[in-house]
């Protein structure tokens, strides 16, 4: 090879790998020694230049040196220090599926395949669901046409390492040669590095994301102003404007005064009783000291803007508004000291039927949703009346369904053909909306007990669906991969938020109705305007699929919890992850914020329900903020049931906080 030839090769091989900047120079030094090649250096008698040359003009058709290299950098990783490997083994999975779809892309589908299932056991504890979709990849033209194995393919891994970490690692690659590996990370992984020593492996949720494009777009989207506040001339709103906001103590002396109340109000004083215990039960707990903290902690937070509403809002009842401003009157101020109580409700014999459960605003109803397309709904106040305290699923002839005048002690729901996967009541109780399998989404009167509309528009099973906070309009979520927005009165849905990557597992609306946010499959959290339908913020973050989401109270924060038992709390302005929560060892069903917004409840499938401080989560210290460890478990209290997965939670307008979910046997 004479020297023209090895400049020709080295040219072409750097702008082929993107090295334009090394390709420059070397083209303005090669003009530099006029138009000639570099005359101090002998080509031919330099046996590091040549062995280096002749490694990159290896034949790259050769699907071994894959295989080859991966194995040598896993056993090297493998084999490393306890203190680095944590750090080292976040280097195999990007390498691990580039590799995989570098070898597809290159035709060597066979090679691909035996490659793909001699290490995927490495990865399957945390990337299951990934790799169960790069499975699908078999030939070239997918990579194209998947828009997973696509945006693997246009996006970067940013991975936080310590120094050393780094530097063990680049020795490891030169020191062996491994050119191709080193191409793979250098094109396809962005070091964070760091000084000091390694983390542990569980201190930063952050130590593996996503950048590139995707990353790109949605910073672009994260620029884009958004209007959290709460809505002008709320009751919250009234309330606070006239002072009707009572302390413990003045709560007290106020419980019993009204004696009349008609017939649309029992509902709510029978919880309101079980409210005036609590709050009794407290004042002897607690005493005067604290009222006192609570009073400190919520007035520590600035008081939320107000806004427009950007929806026709509807018209609420005078008994309604009534019966709300008197719960928001008789609140329990809840903090770190001044813990809620919590009513479980339990449903029995389901034969693992129950898919959901919800829970209504003041705790009287309750509805499950079951694979045989039925939907029960139970008046708390009657199975009271009956001396019954479980919820039964089981079939209509069981003699334990039946009250003492021989009716079913619980409401039953027929008109969907197929497993109903969501359930949700509309603030006052009077409506019930479900979605199924079927595709369908079903509104359902409480008071008739009848099918009164159904919503056609998805293509696909419904997975969730939520009333907005004043009621009227309901956002839905599917598989395929869309949300839409609809109101009561209208069959066809009035938006369509298109725009994750997967499923849309949840959907949940703000708390001023000008926004709704959705948990998919993809690992994102997106905001999305209801009036233009446009994506505003973008959350990037999750490890797993996002399974439930709840927002405060005065529209500030949300949390998301995932497949894998993680919490995450974002500021929605900043659309920046506050602080994780870890607790939970199974996937997160329900979340739940308190009525004054400083504590949030968790309902998992590993049977707890867990309270966290929201209030000590948000705040960080300067150091902290400079150290960038946002990882603060503040986890106040765990509820353990005996094996009762949760399905679903509610804080009451008094704060008095309902669980509900099915009792399973346990594994033996």
């Amino acid at each position: 090879m004479d020297p023209e030839q090895v400049d020709e090769f080295v040219m072409g091989y750097l702008k082929k790998k993107g090295f334009n900047n090394a390709a420059k120079q070397l083209q303005e030094a090669l003009h530099h020694n006029n138009g000639g090649t570099f005359n101090s250096t002998d080509y031919h008698n330099d046996p590091e230049l040549t062995k280096l040359i002749r490694s990159f003009s290896q034949s790259e058709n050769d699907p071994t040196r894959y295989r080859d290299g991966y194995s040598k950098l896993r056993s090297w990783a493998y084999n490393s220090l306890d203190l680095y490997k944590h750090e080292l083994l976040r280097v195999m999975y990007p390498v691990f599926i580039h590799c995989y779809m570098d070898l597809v892309g290159k035709g060597h589908t066979q090679e691909a395949r035996a490659f793909f299932n001699s290490f995927r056991k490495d990865h399957e504890m945390i990337h299951l669901r990934d790799l169960q979709k790069l499975e699908g990849v078999l030939v070239p033209s997918h990579l194209e046409e998947m828009e997973f194995a696509r945006s693997l393919r246009q996006s970067k891994v940013n991975i936080k390492i310590c120094q050393y970490s780094y530097d063990l690692l680049l020795q490891y690659l030169h020191r062996t040669e491994s050119t191709l590996m080193l191409g793979i990370i250098n094109e396809h992984i962005n070091f964070q590095v760091y000084s000091g020593q390694p983390n542990s492996s569980s201190d930063d949720i952050d130590a593996v994301t996503i950048v590139g494009s995707f990353q790109e777009t949605a910073d672009h989207i994260n620029q884009k102003e958004i209007q959290w506040g709460l809505l002008e001339d709320s009751l919250e709103d009234r309330l606070e404007k006239t002072g009707s906001l009572l302390s413990d103590s003045e709560k007290g002396q106020g419980e019993s005064k009204d004696g009349d109340v008609d017939d649309s109000k029992k509902r709510s004083n029978e919880i309101g009783k079980q409210g005036s215990s609590l709050k009794k039960l407290k004042k002897d707990k607690a005493g005067n000291a604290t009222a006192k903290v609570a009073r400190q902690e919520t007035s520590i937070v600035s008081p939320a803007p107000r806004v427009k509403p950007e929806l026709a809002l509807p018209v609420m009842s005078t008994d309604v508004e009534e019966s709300i401003l008197e719960d928001l009157r008789n609140r329990v101020q809840l903090s770190s000291v001044a813990m809620p109580s919590v009513s479980f409700y339990t449903f029995v014999n389901t034969h693992n039927g129950l898919n959901c459960a919800s829970i209504s605003h003041d705790g009287s109803l309750v509805a499950g949703g079951f694979s045989d397309s039925s939907i029960k709904v139970w008046d708390m106040a009657k199975i009271g009346q009956a001396g019954s305290g479980a919820l039964q699923g089981e079939s209509d002839t069981n003699d334990q369904n039946v009250g003492p005048n021989g009716r079913r002690n619980y409401t039953l729901l027929l008109g969907h053909s197929g497993p109903v996967y969501s359930a949700t009541f509309s603030p006052p109780g009077d409506f019930v909306l479900s979605s199924s399998a079927d595709t369908t989404i079903r509104l359902w009167s409480t008071q008739l007990n009848a099918n009164l509309v159904c919503y056609k528009g998805h293509n696909y099973p419904v997975w969730d669906v939520q009333f907005s906070p004043f009621g009227h309009y309901f956002a839905s979520c599917s598989h395929d991969r869309t949300a839409r927005i609809w109101s009561m009165d209208r069959v066809q849905p009035l938006r369509i938020m298109a725009g994750h990557l997967s499923d849309v597992d949840c959907v949940q609306w703000h708390p001023n109705c000008n926004y709704i946010a959705t948990g998919s499959s993809d690992k994102t959290v997106r905001l999305w305007d209801v009036q233009t339908g446009e994506c505003v913020r973008i959350f990037i973050g999750h490890r797993s699929m996002v399974l439930s989401l709840a927002m405060s109270p005065d529209g500030r924060y949300m949390a998301s919890g995932d497949e894998d038992g993680t919490i995450m709390m974002w500021d929605l302005s900043t659309a920046r992850c506050i602080t994780p929560l870890m607790g939970h060892n199974s996937c997160v069903w329900s979340l739940s914020y308190s009525g004054e917004g400083s504590l949030l409840a968790s309902g998992s499938a590993d049977c707890t329900v867990k309270l966290w401080d929201v209030t000590s989560s948000t705040k960080l210290t300067k150091a902290e903020e400079k150290n960038g460890n946002t990882n603060r478990l503040r986890s106040l209290r765990t509820f353990p049931t005996k094996s009762t997965p949760v399905h679903a939670l509610r804080f009451s307008r008094r704060n008095l906080l309902f669980a509900a979910g099915a009792l399973s046997k346990p594994a033996s």
